[in-house]
């Protein structure tokens, strides 16, 4: 989606929102209601600078796939300190291959020419 900021196209902001935020005196900010519920944020976000030099914030990231990891382990027959083992192994994996392919979307959004090329890949 390309949105219309300030007379200019975006195509950075997908969700087609921006808001201003005023940051207090002790470097605080309050993230607009719309935002928070939106984005799911329960107790924590994360907050890191982007090799673009932004800061983004996004809810803290959890256990996404705990319960998948621990019913397939359980499945193939894991129990115990075994599980355990294991599920701290698989659970360790998660991180790496989310982030490789939130590196693999970005890099596919900058090299996004307008042609759906869905075929090429599912043979549409």
């Amino acid at each position: 989606m390309i949105d219309k900021v300030q007379g200019k196209v975006s195509k950075r902001n997908p969700m087609g929102e921006i808001k201003k935020i005023k940051v207090s005196n002790k470097r605080q900010i309050t993230i607009p209601a719309e935002f928070f519920e939106k984005l799911g944020i329960e107790k924590a976000v994360e907050c890191f600078i982007n090799e673009m030099g932004e800061m983004v914030i996004r809810p803290e990231k959890s256990d996404y796939f705990a319960e998948e990891i621990l019913q397939d382990l359980i499945n193939q027959g894991y129990e115990k300190q075994q599980l355990v083992k294991k599920f701290k192994e698989m659970n360790n994996m998660v991180r790496p291959a989310v982030s490789a392919m939130i590196i693999e979307a970005e890099t596919a959004a900058k090299n996004y020419d307008g042609i759906d090329h869905t075929d090429e890949v599912f043979g549409d």
